[in-house]
């Protein structure tokens, strides 16, 4: 189970062209979404460390983005 919901999720696949969606498809994007995300916090909070600042900001989220693209 992930802390995102099955809803927002199916909507997110809905919104890539899906008509219908199982609910492993769901499943497995939300879970996907979560590793990633995680990833991405993990790789901005060390940004924003070494900015020496205690607060995320979304350039430091985008910044860690841009180091998996």
């Amino acid at each position: 189970m992930t802390e995102l919901s099955q809803a927002a999720v199916e909507r997110i696949i809905k919104k890539g062209g899906a008509e219908r969606v199982s609910a492993d498809a769901t499943e497995t994007l939300a879970e996907l979404m979560e590793e990633y995300g995680t990833l991405l916090a993990k790789e901005a909070k060390k940004m924003s460390d070494h900015a020496g600042r205690k607060t995320l900001r979304g350039a430091d989220i985008r910044m860690a983005a841009e180091m998996f693209k």
